[in-house]
């Protein structure tokens, strides 16, 4: 641990790694829990705007519309800027691309600290959609950056900070929201706002830190300015074997072009790692995590926690996801990835079962401690595993020639899968009862059963030998090689 931290101090590379935190996940963290809190004075809100407008009171059916398009905005801005990584990131450069990132969101900040003075709902429903986008685009970008300025033998724990930062951003929510802090009805938009502090520190900060080596050696051909930046990052050195790694990688660059999303999905050499993150990314949302998160009221109402005891509780998740990121960060690197996620999918799935028997036992004393103390483990399970995992995976996933193309999909995939999660468990609560959560329990069993048998190690292995050993997996003694090679015979 020692020499890592030493490693992060010997350059810029642990202000890099704050900076774009506070600029990057952190933000998705904070607006999937800082909504939580001002929902009914949002709510009452959109009631006096509206009766100030039109002279009557809206009725509930018209408010309920408001307030779903004011939640479910965010989730398809988080689908356009997912879609606009490629375009910021080829055009821009990482750095300048996460720079004009945080401005997007200073001006949804903006437009949400005015919607008050203004008497306007629609201009928070803009705002929700500009803070979604901001998100969408962000994490795809922080997640990039991050995985091009690591070295290869601590990837795994500097990828894993997006994760940390995502983690901090949702206790911030949770914490600004008490009603002792900002969680009061005259600074509801005050709430929604607190993350612009930190875009504002990037815009500040970022332009005086370095590009990341891979864009430049690889995409913009400027080896010198590549060694400038590692230096930069990490201390003085020649950086030979990074340079040669990235050499290799520029070769088959140049031998593979760049390449769109389209053209990526019908590329049979990334099949394994396409399909990996399909099944990675649906068990993480339908391993019950997302609905904790946005529904964490609901849920410990319905066990027996105490309606007044409830935030209280959610911020001891929060603290408790926060510390296990940060253990994970420290042992990623030991156990391996592999372990993590079927080991982590396994325990999470058993924990669902046992949920779902202590849910229809709710009327016993003891039974709602039990239910909240396997929701804490729930957490300490997914953060510590396939959540933090996760992070670490997309990174080493993809050559260079396939990077951009592949966050593209994989952040249409987490906010598609992020939306549809938030609309379908309030009508699974209803139709199915403390039943529903056994979908989560298969879901996570599904991800154990794909991981332990098909997923291949990557920790300590470049990313061309990655992609050697998907290519080598085989099911049923075929691969998607085997079968190109053979359509091209014929």
């Amino acid at each position: 641990m020692e020499t890592f931290f030493h490693q992060l101090t010997q350059g810029n590379a642990l202000l890099v790694i704050i900076v774009l935190g506070c600029g990057g996940s952190f933000h998705g963290g904070y607006h999937v829990t800082g909504l939580s809190s001002p929902s009914p004075y949002i709510q009452h809100f959109i009631n006096s705007s509206w009766c100030d407008r039109y002279k009557e009171p809206p009725g509930p059916q018209r408010v309920t519309m408001i307030w779903s398009l004011i939640v479910s905005m965010y989730a398809v801005g988080g689908l356009f800027g997912a879609v606009s990584v490629k375009l910021f990131s080829r055009k821009l450069g990482r750095k300048r691309a996460m720079i004009c990132n945080s401005l997007i969101s200073v001006l949804g900040a903006v437009i949400m600290l005015t919607s008050k003075t203004a008497n306007s709902f629609e201009m928070i429903i803009v705002a929700r959609m500009l803070y979604g986008y901001s998100a969408g685009l962000g994490v795809s970008l922080h997640s990039m950056y991050l995985g091009e300025i690591s070295p290869r033998k601590i990837r795994g724990r500097v990828t894993l900070t997006l994760a940390t930062f995502n983690s901090l951003g949702k206790l911030s929510g949770q914490f600004f929201g008490l009603s002792e802090i900002l969680g009061r009805r005259d600074l509801w938009n005050v709430v929604l706002c607190v993350p612009v502090c930190f875009s504002v520190v990037q815009v500040l900060v970022l332009p005086f830190l370095p590009e990341t080596p891979r864009y430049l050696f690889i995409e913009k051909r400027d080896d010198k300015a590549c060694k400038q930046a590692l230096q930069s990052l990490w201390g003085k050195g020649d950086y030979k074997q990074e340079m040669e790694e990235m050499l290799i990688e520029h070769m088959a660059l140049e031998a593979s072009p760049l390449k769109s999303p389209l053209r990526l999905m019908r590329d049979r050499t990334v099949r394994w790692q396409l399909i990996t993150m399909l099944v990675v990314y649906s068990c993480n949302q339908m391993s019950g995590m997302s609905a904790i998160s946005t529904f964490s009221f609901d849920i410990f109402l319905n066990s027996g926690v105490p309606k007044d005891k409830i935030r209280y509780v959610t911020l001891g998740l929060g603290i408790s996801e926060i510390l296990t990121s940060i253990s994970c960060s420290l042992l990623i690197e030991h156990t391996g990835r592999r372990l993590l996620f079927w080991g982590g999918y396994a325990v999470i799935s058993a924990i669902w079962m046992v949920v779902t028997v202590m849910l229809n036992l709710k009327d016993l004393s003891w039974a709602p401690y039990v239910t909240f103390s396997l929701i804490f483990l729930f957490i300490i399970s997914f953060c510590g595993g396939p959540g933090a995992a996760t992070t670490t995976l997309s990174s080493e996933l993809f050559t260079q020639s396939d990077r951009v193309a592949a966050f593209v999909l994989m952040g249409l995939q987490r906010w598609f899968m992020f939306a549809v999660v938030g609309l379908i468990f309030p009508f699974t609560i209803d139709a199915f009862g403390s039943y529903c959560f056994t979908l989560f329990a298969a879901m996570s069993l599904l991800g154990s059963f794909y991981t332990f048998f098909l997923l291949p190690e990557t920790k300590g292995k470049t990313l061309v030998d990655i992609s050697e050993e998907f290519k080598a997996i085989t099911v049923c003694g075929k691969s998607f090689l085997e079968r190109e090679k053979v359509e091209t015979k014929l």
